[in-house]
């Protein structure tokens, strides 16, 4: 069987400038997964509620139940090691890590690559095809992080010609 890439999603306060992570979801290649919710640093206030709108974290949500950066930046250090993990959204997400382990003081000690260097080229059409019979056969009930990430890993096998949730 297929040995699926470490992929690894962001969700974040918006986009553009001042923007900061908020969660980190990652689907390891051993099946293990990872989700933290980050709480922001007091220098991190930009915020965007259409973003909130998308991905349904609020605020209050991070100040009640996010860990500190700190934590967050040692525990994917813990995880991925000297590994690298893949993105489909690789500028935005390279720039929230770092902001992350900026924050922490935590270098990372992993290497974060773009999934397109491991996929073979297909059509965007056909990778939301894929992707959106993925997210049925997962009955994908939100746009989460750790969720998001386990999605990708599904369809890159599927459109690698692995085995795909579902096909036991």
């Amino acid at each position: 069987m297929l040995q699926p890439p470490a992929i690894i999603d962001i969700e974040a306060s918006g986009f553009g400038p001042g923007s900061y992570p908020i969660e980190v979801g990652c689907a390891l290649s051993d099946g293990r997964s990872y989700c933290a919710l980050i709480q922001p640093v007091s220098s991190w206030t930009h915020w965007d509620p259409q973003a909130e709108a998308v991905h349904g974290i609020s605020r209050q949500m991070l100040a009640e139940n996010g860990l500190p950066p700190l934590s967050v930046a040692i525990r994917l250090n813990t995880l991925l090691g000297r590994s690298t993990i893949y993105s489909d959204a690789w500028a935005h997400d390279y720039s929230w890590l770092a902001t992350l382990h900026e924050a922490a003081g935590v270098p990372a000690t992993y290497r974060v690559e773009h999934l397109v260097r491991i996929t073979p080229m297909v059509e965007a059409r056909l990778w939301n095809e894929v992707r959106a019979e993925v997210e049925g056969s997962m009955q994908v009930q939100r746009h989460r992080a750790s969720v998001d990430a386990r999605v990708l890993q599904a369809t890159w096998l599927a459109v690698m010609g692995g085995q795909a949730p579902g096909e036991a």
